[in-house]
């Protein structure tokens, strides 16, 4: 093959590569932490367009990819049934249970929990070793202050009162 081309390659594949400014606080790769830049590479066999096109179909595709992961992770990687009606119901509660993670994220939580994946918010706020008191009528929640996460549960449970 000549020097432009891998061998076994297809002739109309290119390799598109992307550098970016590594954002301050994210846990870096060995190789990141060498030059202080993050390559992502993308092959792609689509003919013509420009660079920049093809890259931005790429981002928007990856972002779907990561939504299918988060569904995946809140169970829809597996199947509860052999039963078409019992697994239209799974489909439909883990659906739900997406669009409830998406709506505290964005409405409870703030800092790295915003971007957290459904297991790391599962372990961090909603396996709380808390207790439900009856106390004059009112129901109190009760978490150790030696939690944690107890600050990040207690911000998301004031911001559910302060919404209207």
């Amino acid at each position: 093959p000549d020097g432009d081309r891998l061998a076994g390659w297809p002739a109309d594949m290119r390799i598109l590569v992307r550098r970016e400014k590594i954002e301050e606080g994210r846990q870096l790769s060995l190789f990141e932490q060498i030059n202080g830049y993050r390559y992502q590479l993308l092959a792609t066999n689509t003919a013509g367009g420009q660079p920049q096109r093809l890259e931005a179909r790429h981002r928007v595709h990856a972002r779907v990819e990561g939504f299918i992961r988060c569904a995946k992770d809140t169970g829809l990687a597996r199947w509860p049934s052999h039963s078409f009606a019992i697994n239209t119901a799974w489909v439909t509660a883990v659906a739900v249970a997406i669009d409830l993670l998406c709506w505290m994220r964005l409405l409870l939580l703030d800092g790295p929990l915003a971007k957290a994946e459904p297991a790391t918010l599962r372990y961090r706020l909603l396996h709380a070793a808390a207790r439900l008191v009856k106390r004059s009528r009112y129901l109190i929640l009760r978490i150790p202050q030696t939690w944690p996460w107890a600050k990040e549960f207690a911000d998301a449970v004031n911001r559910v009162r302060a919404i209207p």
